[in-house]
Formats: C-alpha cells, structure tokens, sequence
C-alpha cells in the first residue's frame, strides 16, 4: 500500500440485528449434507427477491485497486460481482456473461505481466448496475482498521509508524480451492430448490456463510465458492479430515402414535433444525458490537461491509451484505463472510484498545494488567514490531529478560 493515507472509515452498530432478521427475510435453514469433515447447510428462500440479482464477472490477470487517496490493494481477484436491480414493481434479470458490462483500465505490471488497476471495490456501471469485489470489499475495511498508525507522537513508536502508520498492511487467505473436501462437497452435494445461499462449515467451525438474491444467482455462483477466500483455521481444520457427526435429533418414538404425530415430530426436528442454525449464524456473524459502514446505496438498496467485535477465545467474521427496504422491513439480499484467525483477531483487538487509550502503550498495558514491556512484546509477537523505535523495542525485550 501507499504511504499516503487514507481517511479512517466511518463504522457504526446501528444496523446490527438479532436472528429474527434471518428468518424475517425469508432464509430457511434445510437439512446438512456431509462430506468428512466438510458441512454444507442449504438456505432456502419462501420468496426469492426478484427486484435484485447478482451477475459473476470474470478476471483472468492479477489486480490491483484503487482505493483512493494514492492507496492501492494487491490481491488475487478471480472474480467480480455485477448487482442489478429495477424499481418497486420491476422485475430485474441477471445478465450472465460480461457482454453488457464495460471494462475497468487495462495496465501493465513492472514485469511486463498483464494486470487490472480497477477503481475502487464499488462502483457505480451503466444503468441500475454496481461492480463490487467480493470478500476484497470485507477484507480491505480491515486492512484499514486504524490504517493511519498512532494519532499522537508519543516517544516510544518509530518515525516509519507515525509517517506511513501500518502501511503496507498485509494479511494471508487460502484459496477455497486449497481446502481439504470443500470442492469435493460443493461438486457432490444437490442443491436444493429455491436454495439462495449455504452456510459452510469446516470440522463443525463456521467457516463462511454465503446469500444471494435468486436462486438463478445462486445456482450461477455455486461454484464460485472455491475461488473464495478462507481463513487460516478453517485450511488447518481441513487438513484434519475429521469426520463430522450427524446433529439431527431422532424423533421421539413415544410421542409417535399416527401419521399425523410422525408428520407433527418431524415438522418440529425441522423448525429446532432451522433455530440452530439461525441463531449460531446471528451470533458469529452478528454478533452484538459488530461495526458496520455503508458503501453504496441506490434504489432502497444499501451495500455495506462490517467488522466484528473482535473478541479473544470466540469466531470473529468480517463480511459484507446488500439488504433491500428500510428499517424493520429490510430483508437479507445478499451476504459473503470470512471467519478470521485467532491471530487476526488478536491484531483487530490490540489495535482497538491501543486506539481506545490514544495510542499510549503505558495506559493500554494497564487495562490488560501487564507491564509496559510485556505489552510491547505483545504488540511485536501480533506483527507490529515496526511500529516500536528499535532501541525502545531493546530495551523492553532486555525489560522483560529481567
């Protein structure tokens, strides 16, 4: 990245809402397939959303973005994701293929190699059209989270941190294609009718969760999933290759005397079925304390990305979402998240409580009970050893040997 800094986005909790939004926007959960340590759960829509679809555009040359303010992201970027949506009333169709769509500018890399240099993770296209990145769109709001580095000089950090803060900021992601079964699964397991989304989970961890408008689109980006990012932890719980347990509850041979009691115990294995799975997605995706920040809005649609709490010892999952309508009338259109590791979710908090206390390492070593050397070698074991001044970073390693 740059050296010149971008502004510090604008993140709020209003938007957050508890599992009964899930089943307000008509996702029902449906019967786990398994594939040995792979889970795949099926959303399914009672409506699909017609007024808004999703169109796959496909990169074959390495990307880098623009982001503003002379900041840029380098990333593998298979694909894009093309929103089309029409007026109340309006039915929009999805347009597959790139044959109506414009092409971003064209480049040349230092080594000759052929590359992209797109405009921003969304932008606006010809018409009731939105281009945006999938996952990329998450993945650079936490890459910025407190990109610009300490905001007061204080003593202790480096002439690089309080110049370029955490430029350049960099994070590791396998590709879906990389974990254990997940291609496998997605290749063997039907897709169910009126399925607009899945939940996947790697060793009974929920890796990522995945919702489109239509089951059209959804049927069109199935097999996108492999081309999708994945965090550390879920690529090591593949590797594992533990077989999964079946979670369904046996039916209650006492409370079965008829069909219309065996037709009755299965409807509520069902529903139970369909609460576990709504209320584990609201509470790792989200969860409460969760910072969200609009990126797009057009039509009574809103684009917006979000960050978790960032909570030690539990799933932490950024991701981004469009829903559609306003306030308690705003269904789930569309929804892509990335579980983080323990230790990306180790550098969101220690960035979050550094910028709590002003960036002053004595008041933040407080709060965490620790001494000022002990939290600084923290700080260099999270990767932020640069942001220190190399003789007080010395001197606090030569602290802690004491």
């Amino acid at each position: 990245m740059n050296t010149d800094l971008p502004p510090e986005p604008t993140w709020d909790t209003a938007l957050w809402r508890g599992p009964g939004w899930i089943r307000a926007s008509g996702l029902i959960s449906k019967p786990a397939q398994t594939w040995n340590s792979v889970r795949l759960v099926p959303l399914v829509r009672d409506e699909p959303i017609e007024s808004l679809r999703l169109d796959r555009r496909a990169y074959d040359e390495p990307s880098i973005v623009d982001v503003g303010d002379r900041t840029y992201y380098l990333s593998y970027i298979p694909h894009a994701f093309v929103a089309h949506w029409e007026g109340e009333g309006d039915a929009a169709t999805a347009s597959y293929g790139t044959r109506l769509l414009a092409r971003d500018d064209k480049g040349i890399g230092p080594s000759g190699m052929p590359i992209r240099v797109r405009r921003r993770m969304a932008r606006r296209l010809a018409g009731d059209r939105l281009r945006f990145l999938p996952l990329h769109l998450a993945v650079e709001g936490y890459l910025a989270l407190h990109f610009g580095g300490p905001e007061i000089a204080w003593e202790e950090w480096s002439r690089r941190a309080l110049a370029s803060g955490l430029s350049p900021r960099e994070e590791r992601a396998y590709m879906g294609a990389s974990v254990p079964d997940l291609a496998d699964a997605l290749r063997i397991f039907e897709i169910h009718p009126g399925q607009c989304g899945v939940l996947v989970y790697v060793a009974d961890a929920l890796a990522s969760a995945f919702v489109v408008p239509h089951p059209d689109d959804y049927r069109a980006l199935h097999p996108t999933l492999v081309q999708d990012l994945f965090g550390e932890l879920v690529y090591q719980y593949g590797l594992l290759r533990l077989p999964v347990e079946d979670l369904a509850l046996p039916i209650d041979e006492g409370a079965v005397r008829t069909l219309a009691d065996l037709r009755t115990e299965a409807e509520r294995r069902m529903r139970d079925w369909a609460d576990f799975h709504d209320e584990a997605m609201a509470e790792e995706v989200f969860a409460p304390g969760s910072r969200f920040e609009d990126v797009q809005r057009m039509r009574g649609a809103r684009l917006s990305r979000f960050l978790p709490p960032f909570t030690p010892g539990r799933p932490n999952h950024i991701g981004e979402m469009i829903d559609v309508g306003e306030g308690e009338r705003a269904r789930l259109a569309y929804l892509k998240t990335f579980r983080l590791s323990e230790t990306q979710i180790r550098r969101g908090y220690l960035l979050k409580r550094l910028a709590a206390h002003g960036w002053r390492l004595a008041d933040t070593a407080a709060e965490f009970g620790i001494t000022e050397a002990a939290f600084a070698l923290r700080l260099e074991r999270a990767g932020f050893g640069h942001l220190l001044r190399q003789d007080v970073l010395d001197h606090y390693r030569a602290a802690a040997r004491r």
